[in-house]
């Protein structure tokens, strides 16, 4: 079990967070369309995993917009920005703010990828959603960089990520 703050106050992260040489556990969740998707559907292609709490905050919204930005410009790369938020209103937000180069992924019906991904939220006021975090994987899905953000509150390190993509 890790831990990361909430404005300073500690809470409890659950599972084991995916390191740098692992190869990414395989997934379902749910895609826009209400399909399952999985880890497979991206085969071949770089993947960056947002990972945030939900799309109705500040901080996830910004690096939505951050990495359709920078990351949505790279070849073979797909940004895939994970949530508990249900599927309309993650493709709502997109929608709102044009965002074209992510693909939102909902835990709404598969929480156990909390625990997979070792960003499970077990304590606080957050307790079911997930911590916020930044995975990137190669095309043949290796964990090539990651990082559980330690405070919910704050930016994942954009630069470290992308660089992980060159």
């Amino acid at each position: 079990m890790s831990k990361v703050t909430l404005g300073g106050n500690p809470i409890d992260v659950a599972g084991r967070f995916p390191q740098a040489g692992d190869v990414a556990p395989a997934f379902k969740l749910t895609g826009a369309d209400l399909a399952d998707v999985g880890l497979d559907a991206f085969a071949g292609k770089r993947k960056v995993l947002n990972i945030v709490p939900s799309l109705d905050t500040p901080v996830c919204a910004t690096s939505t917009r951050k990495f359709n930005e920078e990351a949505g410009k790279l070849a073979d790369t797909v940004v895939l920005v994970v949530s508990a938020d249900l599927p309309f209103a993650a493709k709502r937000f997109c929608e709102a703010e044009s965002l074209q180069n992510v693909k939102t992924l909902s835990t709404f019906r598969n929480p156990q990828f909390g625990e997979a991904y070792g960003v499970a939220i077990t304590s606080g006021p957050l307790a079911g959603v997930t911590a916020r975090a930044v995975v990137v994987v190669d095309a043949n899905d290796k964990v090539v960089y990651s990082q559980l953000v330690p405070e919910i509150k704050e930016e994942p390190d954009y630069a470290a990520a992308l660089a992980a993509l060159k």
